[in-house]
């Protein structure tokens, strides 16, 4: 017994098809926001945190780092920095190097652009922030996952009975 739906079932399948091997169809849409402090003489190493967001409701605390070389020389810090990664299909495509290339150069305030790179994944930072920095650099931007953080601990406070402190001056016991 053959179940049809007429002359539309091949027009159907090959829609039904093309709907479900639609990849644009499933990609979100992420951005990152971040704080980023470092120092270059040579060689370039800077750490920061941040939060990446994505339309589709993941979200994730990630800690981010970059390490290079080139002719470059400063110190410097970026807060409330900004990053939009092309389209991906999971949160967790984001994570891993990224490889880098920047010119920088700045005096007390300045703000600044890149785009790094990982495959098909790209993302264009940019942020202002504070420092002497001047030079050329080229390579990686990391995104790691942030651990999570051990709660503090905190000293016991001793608790003491009265009959446990010593007498107060001009006291009138005898011991």
């Amino acid at each position: 017994m053959r179940i049809g739906l007429g002359g539309w079932s091949g027009p159907l399948a090959v829609l039904v098809v093309m709907t479900a091997a639609d990849p644009a169809a499933a990609l979100t849409a992420c951005d990152l926001t971040f704080t980023l402090e470092g120092w270059s003489v040579f060689y370039k190493a800077a750490d920061g945190s941040g939060i990446v967001r994505c339309d589709n409701g993941q979200e994730v605390r990630v800690r981010l780092e970059t390490r290079g070389g080139g002719l470059t020389f400063g110190r410097s810090k970026i807060v409330g920095g900004t990053g939009d990664f092309s389209p991906v299909a999971d949160i967790g495509e984001v994570f891993g190097d990224y490889a880098a290339a920047e010119a920088h150069a700045g005096m007390g305030i300045s703000s600044g652009a890149q785009i790094v790179t990982r495959g098909s994944v790209s993302l264009a930072l940019s942020g202002t922030g504070n420092g002497i920095d001047l030079g050329f650099a080229f390579g990686r931007f990391t995104i790691m996952r942030a651990t999570r953080r051990e709660p503090i601990e905190r000293p016991r406070q001793e608790r003491f009975r009265d009959e446990d402190l010593p007498p107060a001056s001009g006291s009138t016991e005898i011991y």
